[in-house]
């Protein structure tokens, strides 16, 4: 009897493991090196196994990157045969949300929706990335066409959400970038509405302005905000000085938002207040964190004094506002990111950032 070709082996135990669940969709399976010294054969015959099972459909080779598992597209079709459903279905998942910030996206995103015929899935992630991975992996087992995603603020990029864009899956991000990662996204320009926002205090003669943010200066969206808080000082000939920030609070944050850490952020900022006196004014990157530091303001009395401007407020039928805001445009963030979702399902390829309008809004009570 003719023995079976080494490859073959190798190439049947992969496609074995992939059938019993042993590898999920978009995992990694081993390289061409790894295979080679399991089975102790050369890297010619792994290389083997690995492209037969490329061209069948059940991995993806990305140069560099190495093989992830895929399922045929007739092995997918054949499989949802039975599944009834009620129109398509897509994930949203929110690192969080209230009445300054997403609550409006979220209608925006329902209104889409509805008006498409699509259902959606909601999940939070309170700014943990296990949660926001547990949120990914609840998806997929529901069957999701796509996912909306608000990622959570953090240094480093989910794998889950990279293994989702490795396999091509239809993906659309909200609010924060990905740099450097192929995805669609939906958001406002931070550096030019930061700009405006800063030179809205310049004009009016401030020129101490403490920048305040999260402790989170490294994430995309505060970084934008920072570049243009600076550019906008930098073209107006004045030097940042970075000893008059604070970059360092943290009740704001899902996974940090306790008493005990708002009153050491009040008592953080007082203390800042009472060592830099020249400081006029305070540029803050939202308006939670904004509320912070007025309520410090207010327990030393210089709440008239220094100005407080942020981005996004709460909305009011009387349109009162506290400080000079940034509004984003939430409804458009909602009702673009389902667009685009849309037609990356029915195959659009491209990689597309849509940036809605913004508008300066001043305080008035």
């Amino acid at each position: 009897m003719k023995q079976r070709p080494l490859y073959e082996e190798i190439y049947n135990e992969i496609y074995d493991a992939i059938r019993k669940g042993e590898y999920l969709k978009g995992d990694r399976i081993p390289s061409e090196k790894e295979l080679a010294e399991k089975y102790h054969v050369s890297r010619i015959t792994s290389k083997a196994a690995l492209e037969k099972l490329s061209e069948q459909g059940y991995i993806r080779r990305l140069p560099g990157k190495g093989s992830f598992v895929t399922v045929p597209k007739e092995e997918e079709m054949a499989g949802s045969k039975n599944i009834p459903r009620r129109g398509r279905l897509i994930g949203v998942i929110m690192d969080g949300f209230g009445a300054s910030f997403g609550c409006q996206i979220l209608l925006g995103i329902e209104n889409e929706c509805e008006k498409r015929g699509v259902n959606y899935v909601l999940r939070c992630s309170f700014g943990k990335l296990e949660e926001e991975s547990k949120a990914i992996d609840e998806m997929i087992a529901l069957g999701v066409e796509g996912i909306i995603i608000m990622c959570v603020h953090d240094e480093n990029y989910n794998s889950k959400v990279l293994k989702l864009v490795v396999e091509d899956f239809p993906v659309v991000a909200i609010d924060r970038r990905l740099k450097g990662i192929p995805v669609s996204f939906v958001g406002t320009d931070n550096a030019a509405a930061s700009k405006e926002l800063t030179g809205y205090l310049l004009d009016r003669g401030y020129r101490n302005i403490c920048f305040v943010s999260p402790d989170a200066i490294d994430t995309p969206t505060i970084a934008e905000r920072q570049s243009g808080f600076v550019e906008c000082c930098m073209e107006r000939g004045l030097i940042t000085n970075e000893s008059m920030w604070m970059t360092d609070l943290r009740a704001t944050l899902p996974k940090h938002r306790t008493e005990e850490n708002l009153k050491k952020d009040i008592e953080r900022i007082s203390d800042f207040v009472k060592e830099h006196k020249e400081t006029n004014a305070f540029f803050v990157v939202e308006y939670e964190l904004a509320r912070i530091v007025y309520r410090a303001l207010c327990k030393l009395g210089l709440e008239k004094e220094r100005p407080v401007v942020c981005f996004d407020e709460v909305s009011n039928i009387m349109n009162e506002f506290k400080f000079t805001h940034i509004r984003q445009d939430e409804d458009a963030v909602g009702v673009k990111s389902v667009e685009l979702l849309d037609a990356k399902i029915k195959g659009d390829k491209s990689i597309k950032t849509l940036l809605v309008p913004y508008a300066l809004i001043e305080a008035n009570e």
